[in-house]
């Protein structure tokens, strides 16, 4: 009994990240307004533990990022741009399963 207990809290401990959903956002950042910019916002979201992928636009003062909702969220991104010096808002969400 004991050991059938503890494969099952171990299947569902190692399941969970199998759970996981990736997810990308745009932000706007409209504070971006030198092309050097740009670097500083990838750099500052790429440090964001969950992050797997950014992309930012000067032109359209925007990030799209790629994320796991496990290991971080919205707010903890757009805060990362805030410390970083360039405030930005949520604009668009969008989730794909992996």
């Amino acid at each position: 009994m004991r050991k059938s207990l503890i494969t099952a809290v171990l299947f569902t401990l190692f399941s969970m990240p199998a759970l996981a959903e990736q997810k990308t956002v745009t932000l706007s950042v409209p504070g971006m307004t030198c092309s050097a910019c740009p670097i500083t916002v990838k750099a500052a979201l790429k440090r964001v533990d969950g992050v797997s992928s950014v992309q930012v636009r000067y032109e359209e003062r925007d990030a799209t990022v790629t994320f796991y909702d496990d290991k971080t969220s919205v707010d903890a991104i757009t805060q990362a741009t805030t410390n970083a010096g360039y405030p930005s808002t949520l604009i668009q969400s969008g989730a794909k399963q992996e």
